[in-house]
């Protein structure tokens, strides 16, 4: 049975990092840069179609619905969440 990795797992294959939050840091500016100049409406159409590729990707159902559950239990547990 496959299970969510949920550990820091960004990088290039074969590159070596000299921290590890490094290519998290990467992710992160290339997320900022991807929704530079777009408006609310386009930055959340952006991120749906984000989620749609990389589910694609990953393309285990497992997995995705794994993902889909720790992620509804990350928003429901949040502080202010109905």
């Amino acid at each position: 049975m496959t299970h969510l990795n949920t550990q820091p797992n960004f990088g290039i294959p074969g590159r070596h990092y000299r921290h590890a939050y490094t290519p998290g840091d990467d992710f992160y500016e290339m997320l900022i840069e991807g929704h530079r100049d777009l408006s609310d409406e386009q930055s959340e159409l952006m991120n749906a179609r984000l989620i749609l590729l990389l589910a694609n990707h990953v393309g285990d159902l497992g997995i995705l619905r794994e993902a889909i559950g720790v992620a509804r239990a990350g928003v429901a547990a949040a502080p202010g969440a109905p």
